[in-house]
């Protein structure tokens, strides 16, 4: 079986997540992130986040690489925590597309 590459691999990587809910938290990390709750998979985000961020001002381009792939994890669980799909985001980031960013937050504002 071979995995799959670019944007596939987070919608495949969303479905195992999602599969994790109400598994045995002794035997899976994701199933114990769900068991803790939403605080503690906010709190394990954000500190992926910081990590990339650290990595990115003092490590290596490997290292950022890395922690990148721990953040999208961490907010892949986010997701299937909240009931958001990768399709709802896609589909915010393709109506986005194409508008500057800062009119699009000034849209948000008002």
């Amino acid at each position: 079986m071979t995995s799959p590459t670019g944007p596939a691999i987070l919608a495949d990587l969303y479905t195992v997540i999602a599969g994790r809910k109400g598994a045995d938290p002794d035997t899976s990390y994701t199933a114990r992130l769900f068991a803790k709750g939403r605080g503690k998979i906010v709190n394990k985000m954000g500190e992926e986040a910081f990590e990339v961020a650290v990595a990115a001002l003092s490590e290596g381009p490997d290292r950022v690489v890395s922690e990148s792939a721990d953040l999208l994890y961490h907010l892949t669980v986010l997701w299937a925590d909240t009931g958001v799909t990768p399709d709802q985001v896609w589909a915010e980031l393709a109506q986005r597309f194409g508008t500057s960013g800062i009119d699009e937050k000034a849209a948000r504002k008002g």
